[in-house]
This record gives C-alpha cells, structure tokens and sequence, in this order.
C-alpha cells in the first residue's frame, strides 16, 4: 500500500500545486440533452424570439456548430447555414440546477472548490494523491459528471489556473490536457494573443499597435511598453503569458464583498430632482472609468444620500448580470434615489460599485432579454467609446444638454 502511494506522489510536485480547471462543454444545450435525450446528437440552439427570427445564439450544440453556427449569433442567419437547426428558449432556473448539481460533484473531490462561473471552475488537487494521479481524478470527474448527472465536460491540468484554464481549451468537449510550464513554448508562444485567457479583442488591438501578435510576442515584450498600452495589467498578462500566476484557489473568492466608490460633497445643499440626478449621473460615468482601469465589474449598486442635518442612508440593489458601463450603473442608481429620497435638501451624494468581479472571471446569468439587448446594442457602445477617446468627453451629448444650450441663446 505505501510503495503504491509513494508511486502516485511522484505525479506530484514537491514544491508546487496540482490544479485543475473543470470546463462544461457546451453547457446550456447539454443540459438540455440531459433533460430530452431526443436533442441527443442533434443540432441544437438556445435562443429567443424564434418567430419573430430576431434571437441571438445563446449557446449551440457542436452538432450545431459544424454547419457554423456560433455564440451571438442572429437566429435567422443560423437558420440559413443549418435549416434543421433546433431551437429551445433558456430555462435558467434548469442551468442553476444544473450548475450546483455539478459543483457538489466536484466537492466531493477536494474542499478546494474555486466557481468562475455557471459551468466552470478551478479544484486544487495538490493534496489528494490518495485518488489517484491527477489524470485519473481528471478521468474520474469527467466520467462522474457524465455518468451522474449526464454532462460533457473538458479538464485542464496545470500548476497553476492560468495554464489550467488555457489546457481546458485545447480539446472540446470531452477532453483532458495536461500543460505544463515546459510546454508553453511550443504549445502557447505561436499562438495569437486573442486566444490567451484575459486577453480581450481591445486589448489584442493595443498589443498590436506596439507589434505584439502572439502569446510569444508577449511573455518577450519591453516593460515600458507593456506599461505605455495597458498599465500594470500588461505586466500581469506578460508573467501569465511565460507560465507564471501565483493566485491560489480559494472557495471564498466569489463571496468577498469588494466595492469601489465614488462620492461629492456639494457645493450647496440642493433639493432640485433634475440637478441632482444630473450629479448622480456624473458619478456613474466617474464609478465606471474606475471600474474599467481596475478591470472589475459590479453584481451590486449603492446610493448613499446624505442630507443638510447629516443624516445619512445608504441603499443598494443587487443585479443578476454584472455591470460597468455608465448608463447601466446610472439606470441602477437613478431607481435606488427616486425610491429613498425624502426630498430634503442633500449635502453629499455616493455611488458605489459592491460585490465586485473581475472582469476575465465576469460572467452573465443571462436572463433571455437582457443578452439580446446587450448584443444588439454593443456596436453603438463602442463606436461611442471610439469618438469619445479621439475627440473627449463633449463629442457625445445628451438631447437634453443640447436643448438646454439652444435655449440659452435665445
């Protein structure tokens, strides 16, 4: 018994971590196979609005995706490259289950159980050498969760999360790959900087502009001008890039309760509503801008009003998808101060961004019409993001700062 123990902890590092990343494949579409074994090999989408032909691709089955059809995608345009397409309307209710179903597998693997989302998380495996080797936990998982509760998964096994969740990429579904810091050379340097995990397309735009195309081009870059392009996260990205990220995984990181905020003290005591939701919608636009160079999204938005006899409240609301840009944060805001505000005049008005997410580990619970606006409305976004960055702030204006400055001149 112990030369079979001895022989399975040389698949382990004496000094480092064993950690895997648990990949759902295709997650809402299998849990709907799950549900109708009749969608079983089939090609199925989850999407909305099917009879108006108006939906966006939630997610697709990889039948589906042979014929092409991909996340965000408009329903029509999918039922034109694949006719027989199937299509389901979300059933959230149905994933949560699915997904807590799934993490309480997991957990009877090791107590260190990192959610990211949904359908993935990170387990630290470095301690239980008595299963097995980290292959055949990695096997064990997957068939556990499709025998059990009859969903693919990919696994990545890696020292650290980073080169973990880049291994559960490589092979989909049902894979299993092991990466280690030997193996980045040949098997993540040539790739393109697009596909490193925290690497969006705008950040894939700026490493351009200073002639950095792979992941390669990346871990060998100059500091200064990582730093010149993307602040303290190139260098973060830099050190992923050649293997290197020290973050543990911890079971408590999705309930830590980080907030940034954003506050003013006013000139003057007010008891105008138009002034002051102006002010509030000033603060949302500064809370944002803070939120985007720290990279974190909010899952939760407080209004604190604080009155000319210094009586202060302060009231938040909780919001199912996580938030950052300025109107969603001032829509928030602007209902949590017309419920609260008693109409006296206000001395100091806050606005702060709670239950904090990092922005690569962000993810949406996405209710049906809520990912539909956002897809359809991206594009405006950031052509507003490109004006505003080539010609300031003013280039952009609100319909009622424009009337207000006619009247003015008459």
């Amino acid at each position: 018994m112990y030369s079979q123990i001895n022989e399975v902890t040389s698949f382990y590092p004496k000094n480092g971590r064993v950690i895997l990343h648990v990949d759902m494949n295709s997650f809402f579409a299998s849990v709907e196979m799950a549900y109708d074994s009749s969608l079983k090999g089939e090609p199925l989408a989850i999407a909305g609005n099917e009879e108006e032909r108006k939906g966006i691709i939630v997610t697709c089955s990889y039948e589906a995706r042979k014929f092409g059809v991909k996340t965000t995608m408009p329903l029509w345009e999918a039922k034109k490259l694949c006719p027989q397409l199937i299509v389901k309307r979300p059933n959230f209710d149905r994933y949560r289950k699915a997904s807590s179903a799934m993490f309480e597998e997991l957990r009877q693997y090791s107590e260190l159980v990192e959610p990211v989302s949904i359908d993935e998380g990170y387990i630290d495996i470095t301690e239980c050498y008595e299963l097995g080797t980290p292959i055949e936990i990695a096997q064990s998982i997957q068939n556990r969760l499709l025998n059990q509760l009859d969903l693919p998964c990919s696994i990545g096994i890696a020292p650290n999360k980073f080169l973990a969740k880049m291994a559960s990429d490589m092979k989909k579904p049902l894979g299993i790959t092991v990466l280690r810091k030997r193996d980045i050379h040949h098997l993540l340097w040539p790739l393109p900087t697009i596909e490193m995990h925290g690497v969006g397309a705008k950040s894939a735009e700026k490493l351009a502009t200073i002639n950095i195309h792979t992941i390669g081009d990346l871990a060998q870059a100059n500091d200064i001008q990582l730093r010149a392009v993307l602040g303290i996260r190139g260098i973060q990205l830099q050190e992923r890039a050649n293997g290197i990220d020290p973050r543990p995984v911890d079971p408590e990181a999705g309930k830590e309760n980080k907030s940034v905020g954003s506050s003013i003290t006013l000139p003057r005591d007010i008891t105008n509503q138009s002034e002051l939701l102006d002010i509030l919608e000033n603060l949302a636009i500064s809370l944002s801008d803070r939120l985007k160079r720290k990279r974190y999204m909010t899952k939760n938005v407080a209004v604190i009003i604080r009155y000319k006899d210094r009586k202060t409240i302060s009231r938040g609301r909780k919001i199912i998808n996580p938030i950052r840009k300025p109107v969603d944060l001032f829509h928030a805001a602007k209902i949590l101060f017309m419920q609260n505000w008693d109409g006296n005049p206000v001395r100091l008005l806050g606005l702060s961004a709670q239950d904090i997410v990092d922005e690569d580990e962000a993810y949406e619970q996405l209710d049906l019409f809520t990912y539909e606006k956002a897809a359809q409305k991206e594009p405006l976004y950031q052509a507003i993001d490109t004006l505003v960055n080539k010609y300031g702030k003013k280039v952009v204006r609100k319909g009622s700062e424009l009337q207000k400055g006619e009247n003015d001149k008459k």
